[in-house]
């Protein structure tokens, strides 16, 4: 009788460590995406800071604030379930975040399909430098988020030896995220942060899919040949103007290279624009899901030699402004 429970006996012991193991991985992984997701993020908070305040989500906080407090929150979630610390209130808090992930990347998926929204604009979970449309970002954010989720709340561990170390070691990384994003705007992080850098083919710089597919060099195809300067600009920004009069002037004496703007231009502003400011210079309409992801602060600038960016500023480069080194 006892010979043959043996077997049994060694199955039901087995299973809580199979659990155990499962919900360690479980966390394991759903941890090391928030927290890969919260440090991109981290390099240009201001961007994300803008996403919180399109969603409605920065209540009386201003979008930096914002911005820091819910990298904050992300980090401090991760990092407790990489430390293994499984709490029902940390599990609790995680579930939250993922349902309210997939709600976000859900809804934007779903107005994408309806055409209430661009269909190339990239869902800014994992920062700049992840160009997903929102129906990827939403399949993507399921397939990565809930299978972790699920298996993350097996095996929870009991009391354990080093509670205390575990998560002061979560706590001090969140901060760690927390404080680069704070410090990132007057980092040099450009290179980090955007996808424009020395070496960059301009031809690889697009946004969207398929259809909806849309490249610089198809707005701006004079950046596929020759020696340009590029400026990335604000057109609402006051002293836009008297830079454009600087550029016509330039432009008029021949000066080289020649000028290329890239620049979001609302429909109602279009042609008001083209009036008030009679570009000699090339001017161009970009798309936000294209032109964003370039650029932490505007204006920047970049120069390119044959299809290939060969040199960035922060700011504007020469006489045209007081600008930064190149790099």
């Amino acid at each position: 009788m006892a010979t043959a429970s043996l077997p049994e006996t060694r199955a039901e012991q087995a299973r809580p460590r199979a659990a155990a193991w499962l919900g360690l991985a479980g966390g394991l992984a759903l941890g090391l995406v928030l927290l890969a997701a919260a440090l991109a993020k981290a390099l240009d908070p201001r961007a994300f800071g803008e996403e919180l305040a399109a969603l409605g989500l920065t209540g009386p906080l201003p979008p930096f604030v914002a911005a820091l407090g819910a990298l904050a929150l992300e980090a401090l979630i991760g990092a407790l379930l990489v430390a293994n610390l499984r709490r029902l209130p940390v599990l609790a808090a995680a579930s939250a975040l993922v349902a309210f992930f997939l709600f976000v990347t859900g809804r934007d998926a779903w107005r994408a399909a309806h055409g209430q929204v661009d269909a190339a604009s990239a869902c800014g979970c994992f920062g700049n430098l992840v160009d997903r449309t929102p129906a990827e970002a939403f399949h993507q954010d399921l397939l990565m988020l809930v299978p972790a989720l699920a298996l993350a709340w097996l095996g929870r561990p009991g009391a354990t030896r080093r509670v205390r170390a575990r998560a002061a070691a979560a706590l001090a990384a969140a901060l760690a995220v927390t404080g680069l994003a704070a410090a990132a705007p007057d980092l040099p992080l450009d290179g980090w942060a955007t996808r424009l850098d020395r070496g960059v083919e301009v031809a690889s710089l697009c946004a969207g899919r398929d259809a909806e597919r849309v490249c610089l060099t198809g707005i701006a195809p004079e950046l596929a040949t020759g020696r340009r300067l590029v400026l990335l600009v604000d057109i609402s920004d006051p002293g836009f103007e008297a830079l454009a009069r600087d550029l016509n002037a330039r432009q008029r004496a021949g000066t080289e290279p020649p000028v290329t703007v890239l620049a979001e231009i609302p429909p109602e502003r279009g042609q008001e624009l083209f009036w008030t400011v009679a570009p000699a210079f090339e001017l161009h309409d970009v798309p936000r899901a294209l032109l964003r992801p370039l650029y932490r602060t505007l204006p920047r600038s970049f120069l390119v030699e044959t299809g290939r960016v060969t040199a960035t500023w922060s700011g504007l480069p020469g006489d045209l402004a007081v600008a930064r080194e190149p790099r």
